[in-house]
């Protein structure tokens, strides 16, 4: 058995199997085209249970990014109150600095430490507005950095592992209705089943699958489909 499945591993790297048009994934929008979920109910509810988890997953993560930005937001209160306060200042010493300045001949002379301590007030409403903007960017970037990691995991882990098995369930789901696509199916379980599960099978099913014994290739189609998921014809 392990001898027959050695020499169709060499064969095969010498022969470049090639899938007809019709077998091509042509709209991967269309329905007619592509599967989404497993035939068999138990791996269609467990894809299904998988997909749920992932959506919550990526609710939750978000959620928590929003939370965890509103929350440091509030760091900002005292920023606010800061530049309102600066600004207040600021302005009724202005104001006050304005009505100095009329009485006649001392009036420039009282407007100059109006002057200096409305200045010194607008500083202090622009240290309030710069912490606010440093805040509102810390609590923007935490909230991004929050979202990295769960977000990651689903796009370079979840999906390209869900995409993967939706493309080969789409070409396999049509190679099960073509005499020659269930001869390729066959050939796929020789080179990927595990040679315990092909011995149970048939001892002989390499020597079987190269006569083109028709049950022996049913046999094979349908271990290969099983594994995807899907129901043998």
């Amino acid at each position: 058995m392990e001898a027959g499945a050695t020499a169709l591993a060499l064969e095969m790297r010498s022969v470049r199997v090639e899938f007809p048009a019709r077998f091509l994934i042509e709209r991967p929008g269309n329905s007619d085209r592509v599967k989404i979920y497993a035939d068999r109910t138990p791996v269609a509810v467990r894809q299904l249970v998988t997909d749920l988890l992932v959506v919550a997953w990526v609710y939750a993560a978000v959620r928590v990014a929003l939370w965890l930005h509103d929350l440091l937001h509030k760091l900002a209160v005292p920023g606010q109150k800061l530049e309102g306060a600066g600004n207040g200042m600021a302005d009724n010493l202005d104001a006050v600095g304005d009505k100095v300045g009329r009485v006649p001949m001392v009036g420039d002379e009282l407007t100059s430490p109006f002057e200096r301590t409305a200045a010194a007030a607008r500083t202090i409403s622009e240290a309030g507005r710069d912490q606010q903007d440093l805040i509102g960017d810390l609590a923007m970037a935490l909230a991004i950095g929050s979202l990295i990691v769960p977000i990651g995991l689903v796009l370079f882990l979840w999906l390209p592992l869900r995409l993967r098995w939706i493309r080969r369930a789409a070409v396999a789901a049509r190679l099960r209705t073509d005499p020659s696509g269930q001869d390729l199916l066959a050939l796929r379980a020789l080179a990927n089943q595990p040679l315990r599960t092909l011995d149970r099978l048939d001892p002989h099913a390499v020597d079987a699958w190269r006569r083109g014994d028709d049950t022996t290739i049913r046999q094979l189609a349908a271990l290969e489909l099983h594994g995807l998921g899907l129901h043998g014809e």
